[in-house]
């Protein structure tokens, strides 16, 4: 029995190429995203054409014939009512003059575009009042039959206001349809330009993720600073190259590189920027110090798609990182949690893939390769920051958690260098000065015969202020290191009074120095390149030496290729930037630039 080929439906097929037409147009292509396709209803009144609620969903009459170019008309038309807030579940119930007044404003804008054919015989002009004070002179005056019926539904209103039901925020018509005027005028630019042919945008490629990045400067002020610095990279070739399924970022480059043959919505791409810009923003790739780099980029987007899912901005893609269980947790909190699954946490997928951590340590290469100069942390810190000072309630609240990160940026730890001497001012106690009459001072002029103290420093051997220092002199230890730990330890010795240090070379074996002047510790250092690194016999050589102070810090320098070591006694470390230690430390470490 031969097969029964579809009969075709050539009105459907109008409506369908007309609304293709309105989609790519780059001004309703925001909106459009969040527009459900036009369908047919009963519920269309019989003398409409179409109609649209405040969700979105378009209704077109079920046997209504007509061209596409019609059609086009009347999509446009529905789509600018949303855009100039028609549809505002806050506006009042409209009434016929009213409802004239608003097709007036639509088609004075659409007139404009020459979009479609119109589906109702136009004045020569418009009216040039807005539509809340021609409604008032309206219903004082009555509408003149040359401006009513002039929309979809006859001399019913095109909108209508309906229940949402969808997941999160309602969209924000009024914000898509501003975004859209954005990149209408950004594309007519290029059309004169030559640098495109036509207005129409492809909705399955760059117009996406540049709209999406484009709302961030002109609609979300917390994160519009950070949006308006970054670039974004859309080449097939290099995302299959370094395996980025959807997105991944560079703080450095401040890049943002996307996959162009993923299919999103344009909310999607939102919720992808936002958790992009905001591991760059939070400087999550310095932040990893010795932890493990996928691990902690797994807990990084735990977090902020918490926060993204809190905060209503875009929709969350399928596959995305999320744990409700974790909310109000930070990133060191959840990867400290993590670790105790590894098997579980290193099958999941960030942004990039599985495996793979989509915040990049460097630049991929690419043609037009960006470069950015120094004092990144500034340039986030106070992108932040000044997002955040004009983020108003209207855009909702945000997570607690995010806003003390970003408070915490704006007041960035101390320097390497001022916290280890902080730790000198703490555990190498200063000499203090006494008074004595065995040295005199110089006396007052006004009582010459009295003698006054003077000061003195105490010169027991006893009482001098002492700490032990274990260094690391193997082959693999940086000479830029060792010169810039021993010039801090001797710049604080001196200002503590600390004539002597107790040193201990290690490196295959330990090499007692016994007490050396502060002055001269960088000098007398020999790296011997004996290989592998032993600190523990160095230790343990200080902790039981006789003519060592048993409250006696030790400060360990190594650049962190070393055993295992405990130490029983207060101390700290200090290690290159980027380095580990193979074992958690109990002193405090730090990290020299």
């Amino acid at each position: 029995m031969p097969k029964r080929h579809k009969q075709r439906d050539p009105a459907w097929e109008a409506i369908q190429a007309a609304w293709t037409t309105v989609v790519q147009h780059p001004l309703f292509a925001p909106m459009a995203d969040w527009a459900r396709s036009p369908i047919r209803d009963d519920d269309c009144p019989a003398d409409a054409w179409a109609i649209i609620d405040s969700n979105g969903q378009i209704r077109t009459h079920r046997t209504r014939r007509a061209t596409p170019d019609e059609w086009t008309w009347v999509f446009a038309h529905l789509l600018i009512h949303l855009g100039l807030g028609h549809a505002d579940r806050d506006r009042p119930e409209p009434d016929h003059a009213a409802q004239a007044a608003c097709d007036v404003a639509v088609n004075r804008y659409l007139q404009s575009l020459k979009l479609g054919t119109p589906i109702v015989e136009l004045p020569a002009s418009f009216p040039a009042m807005e539509e809340d004070a021609l409604a008032r002179l309206w219903r004082r005056e009555g509408v003149p039959a040359e401006y009513d019926g002039l929309g979809t539904a006859g001399r019913t209103s095109d909108v209508e206001t309906a229940r949402w039901n969808g997941w999160g925020k309602p969209p924000q018509w009024g914000e898509l349809f501003a975004a859209g005027l954005s990149a209408a005028a950004a594309a007519a630019v290029e059309v004169a330009g030559g640098a495109r042919s036509s207005l129409s945008a492809d909705r399955g490629g760059r117009d996406k993720w540049d709209l999406a990045l484009g709302w961030f400067v002109s609609s979300y002020p917390l994160l519009g600073a950070i949006a308006s610095s970054m670039t974004i990279v859309a080449e097939a070739e290099l995302a299959r190259g370094w395996d980025i399924h959807v997105a991944a970022v560079n703080a450095a480059a401040g890049e943002i590189y996307v996959n162009p043959l993923i299919s999103m919505t344009l909310s999607e791409w939102r919720f992808v920027m936002a958790h992009e810009m905001l591991h760059a923003a939070l400087r999550h790739g310095e932040r990893v110090g010795g932890r493990d780099p996928y691990l902690w980029n797994v807990a990084a987007d735990l977090v902020i798609n918490g926060w993204l899912l809190e905060m209503g901005v875009g929709s969350m893609p399928d596959g995305a990182l999320h744990d409700p269980v974790l909310k109000g947790m930070s990133a060191e909190e959840v990867y400290d949690r993590i670790t105790t699954d590894l098997r579980r946490y290193r099958k999941l997928a960030t942004l990039r893939g599985v495996g793979l951590g989509d915040v990049l340590g460097q630049p991929l290469p690419h043609a037009g390769e960006a470069a950015r100069g120094a004092g990144l942390d500034d340039i986030y810190r106070r992108a932040l920051t000044t997002g955040l000072a004009y983020h108003d309630s209207a855009r909702g609240t945000l997570p607690a958690g995010l806003v003390e990160e970003i408070r915490a940026l704006d007041h960035p730890p101390l320097a390497w260098d001022a916290q280890l001497a902080r730790w000198f001012e703490e555990h190498v106690p200063a000499l203090e000065k006494t008074r004595t009459y065995a040295r005199a001072s110089r006396r007052q002029s006004g009582t010459p015969d009295i003698p006054r103290p003077g000061w003195i420093r105490p010169v027991e051997l006893d009482r001098l202020p002492t700490y032990g220092v274990v260094l690391d002199t193997s082959g693999s230890m940086d000479r830029e290191l060792l010169g810039k730990a021993l010039g801090a330890i001797a710049s604080y010795s001196r200002a503590r009074d600390v004539p002597a240090a107790r040193v201990v070379y290690c490196d295959a074996a330990a090499y007692d120095a016994g007490y050396v002047p502060v002055d001269d510790i960088a000098g007398r250092v020999q790296v011997r390149g004996r290989g592998g690194t032993v600190l523990q016999p160095g230790v343990d050589l200080l902790e039981r030496a006789e003519d060592f102070p048993a409250e006696g810090p030790i400060l360990l320098i190594t650049d962190g290729q070393c055993d295992v070591v405990r130490v029983r006694r207060e101390h700290a470390w200090l290690i290159p930037r980027g380095a580990s230690l193979p074992f958690t430390a109990r002193g405090p470490v730090f990290r020299v630039e």
